[in-house]
């Protein structure tokens, strides 16, 4: 059942992505006005990778294009992949190419410039709540183990690769997302509601669903690393 994870504003903590001064500037004192916090403004990479470990932001608003000979998608990406930090782009671009690519980072949101304060304040509140359904366990993600199966085949948690005999497998982002829900509870079997909500984002489950992607895997790993426990859910066959 759905439970409400509402927070309150002054609670969530914002990292802004923006390299024009004045934008940026504007876009931090309607955030302020509307209760939130704003741990920077950055945009390029290293000073953005720096405040993330200073501050651990509950949502990135970032903006596509950036002047720096790096793309707003570019930051968002590697935010998304080693922190699972909800991302809003903010974007004056809304052509079918420039979408799709961001869709790469899987936005919580997507506003084109220029947007109303209202819009941007509810897609706010809708991606915060969203996130901390679809996430419960986000703090655990930075735990940078490894997972050994048999046969020489090893998880690497920290980067969410899997690797056969040191060679990193090529999986799909919902194989990956599998494997980085099962590996926070290695030996424990985790529902089937709660794998679905992570990797689809439903709160409704298709069995079958799963069945055919963890069946998927075990063809590409070549042997069972994800078994059924009966009427429960999933777990990873570890030692």
């Amino acid at each position: 059942m759905y439970k409400n994870h509402w927070m309150d504003k002054s609670e969530i903590s914002i990292l802004i992505i923006e390299d024009e001064a004045v934008l940026a500037l504007g876009l931090e004192y309607t955030l302020k006005s509307f209760g939130y916090q704003v741990c920077g403004i950055e945009s390029q990479f290293d000073s953005t990778v720096k405040n993330l470990s200073s501050y651990s932001p509950d949502l990135v608003l970032a903006d596509i294009k950036l002047s720096d000979h790096i793309s707003g998608i570019h930051i968002a990406k590697y935010i998304w992949q080693t922190h699972k930090i909800p991302i809003i782009f903010l974007t004056s671009y809304c052509d079918e190419k420039t979408i799709k690519e961001a869709m790469s980072c899987e936005p919580y949101g997507y506003l084109v410039k220029p947007w109303k304060d209202e819009e941007l304040n509810a897609i706010i509140q809708t991606a915060i709540n969203k996130h901390n359904y679809f996430f419960p366990h986000q703090n655990t993600l930075q735990n940078d183990g490894v997972i050994e199966f048999e046969n020489n085949v090893t998880y690497h948690k920290g980067k969410s690769i899997l690797y056969k005999e040191g060679v990193a497998l090529n999986l799909t982002g919902n194989e990956t997302k599998l494997l980085d829900i099962l590996s926070d509870y290695p030996k424990e079997a985790v529902s089937f509601e709660r794998i679905s909500s992570y990797i689809w984002r439903e709160s409704l489950y298709d069995v079958g669903r799963l069945r055919t992607l963890v069946y998927r895997l075990k063809q590409k790993v070549g042997f069972t690393i994800v078994e059924s426990v009966f009427e429960t859910g999933y777990r990873l066959k570890v030692g």
